[in-house]
């Protein structure tokens, strides 16, 4: 006779052990043989839950009561912390914070790989030492609330906005900057934008700091071109707000999660802010990419650096290079450095940033790094150090076959999701194998961790 399959119902309360952490900070455990994943729980935890969603091959469900509490636990210093969404694991103590992610790098190998895991080496998660104010940049949606205007995050799985005047991962310079546009805002009576009603002007405030420089940049996004009263909002942040050494407007009209829209007016001040890294500096636009945790991004780049090995005679590419951040932090060691990307403003400015770096042995083209290599191979130009540092969604197939084909002695691989890494690895494995892989704690008290592995052709 068949085994019939245990179904959990909706509103159903009952005992479970937590045994793990999942990809997004929420806690695994086995109710019956079927998988429950519970917002807010910690491994070691006993808990009694409440069903809250069905799927097929497995449940959600929220605490009901803490019977057995994890020595791990902490209280959360975030007044808004479950209502906000933005961290998930700020009641976790931060140690083992680092333990979850590297155990989080795990899991996804284990799901997504055949290789031998226990056998690889994956070393412990470097984190930070004080691991609060990081975020160099904040994108707060704004709104009105019994008429005051608010700033902040939309709550997860809902359209309430949640006000956010503190942020104990932003850094300080940021909030400061937001909660005095939210009130310029409020004191000239700038038409807010009400995505129900669709009425309304400015929908977003993005404040990017230099934290080593301490420039800053106020992007205000508008629905429309018409911004009321544009050049009194402009004097009063300048006037207020001194830091702000620019201040832009964007446009977006369309109903997306996009934050940006394709068009940036120039309004006040340089087109620009400056940030530096170490011996680095780099000018960053409105819709520039640049890592969100400055402090961490200098670790990082070091352990690719560490990994590349560099003698001085390699020609390394620097595959979905950006503006050429990683590419420049390696290219001392490098005989010949060359990045593509497909954004070609991105390939302007790291011709820029090698020009202005001093880097004669840097080349950059715009174009898919699938069809830019074979076209290099042709005509004779084989790099020994391939560099990916791919979007979520892990490398293109059509790049991983070039590399299969290319093959470089050395390639490193820089992540921000370790299942699509995980995924990319087994199907090159049987080329490469994992030299080692090093997690970096790039978000503390979120979920995310971010992965540079070290990957070496078979002889």
């Amino acid at each position: 006779m068949k085994k019939q399959q245990v179904t959990i119902r909706p509103g159903q309360t009952f005992p479970l052990t937590i045994k793990r952490l999942g990809i997004n900070g929420e806690g695994v455990g086995y109710f019956k043989k079927q998988v429950v994943f519970v917002p807010g729980a910690l491994p070691g935890e006993e808990v009694i839950v409440e069903a809250t969603n069905i799927h097929p091959k497995y449940a959600e469900a929220k605490i009901k009561r803490i019977r057995k509490k994890s020595p791990h636990r902490v209280a959360p210093p975030c007044p808004v912390y479950e209502a906000c969404g933005g961290c998930q694991l700020q009641h976790l103590d931060y140690k083992k914070q680092l333990e979850e992610k590297r155990d989080i790098v795990i899991q996804s190998l284990e799901r997504h790989t055949k290789l031998d895991v226990d056998k690889l080496d994956i070393r412990p998660t470097i984190g930070m030492d004080d691991p609060w104010s990081y975020r160099n940049k904040s994108q707060f949606q704004v709104g009105e609330k019994n008429g005051q205007v608010i700033a902040g995050l939309y709550s997860l799985n809902s359209h309430k906005l949640i006000d956010i005047p503190e942020c104990g991962v932003q850094h300080p310079l940021t909030i400061k900057i937001t909660n005095v546009v939210k009130q310029i805002l409020q004191d000239f009576r700038i038409p807010i934008y009400n995505e129900r009603t669709k009425q309304g002007v400015v929908r977003t405030v993005v404040v990017r700091v230099g934290i080593k420089t301490g420039e800053a940049q106020v992007v205000l996004v508008t629905v429309k071109k018409e911004l009321p009263r544009k050049e009194l909002i402009v004097a009063e942040i300048q006037k207020r707000l001194p830091e702000v050494k620019s201040i832009m407007q964007n446009i977006q009209p369309k109903k997306t999660s996009l934050i940006f829209g394709d068009e940036t007016i120039h309004l006040a001040g340089k087109k620009a802010i400056k940030e530096q890294l170490e011996t680095f500096s780099y000018e960053l636009s409105a819709r520039a990419f640049f890592q969100l945790n400055p402090e961490q991004t200098v670790k990082l780049y070091h352990e690719v650096k560490k990994a590349a090995d560099l003698s001085g005679e390699e020609k390394v590419v620097d595959a979905y290079c950006g503006v050429g951040t990683i590419g420049l932090w390696v290219a001392d060691g490098a005989k010949e450095i060359r990045g593509m990307d497909i954004i070609p403003e991105a390939i302007e400015d790291a011709k820029e940033n090698a020009k202005k770096h001093g880097f004669e042995n840097a080349k950059y083209v715009v174009g898919k790094a699938e069809t830019v290599l074979p076209k290099w191979k042709k005509e004779g130009w084989i790099p020994d150090v391939v560099i990916v540092d791919p979007p979520r969604t892990g490398c293109d197939r059509g790049l991983l076959d070039t590399i299969l084909k290319i093959k470089p002695k050395t390639f490193v691989y820089v992540s921000c999701n370790p299942s699509t890494f995980a995924k990319d690895v087994q199907y090159i494995s049987k080329s490469y194998k994992v030299e080692y892989i090093q997690p970096v704690d790039m978000f503390p008290h979120t979920a995310h961790v971010e992965i540079v592995a070290k990957l070496v052709a078979h002889l």
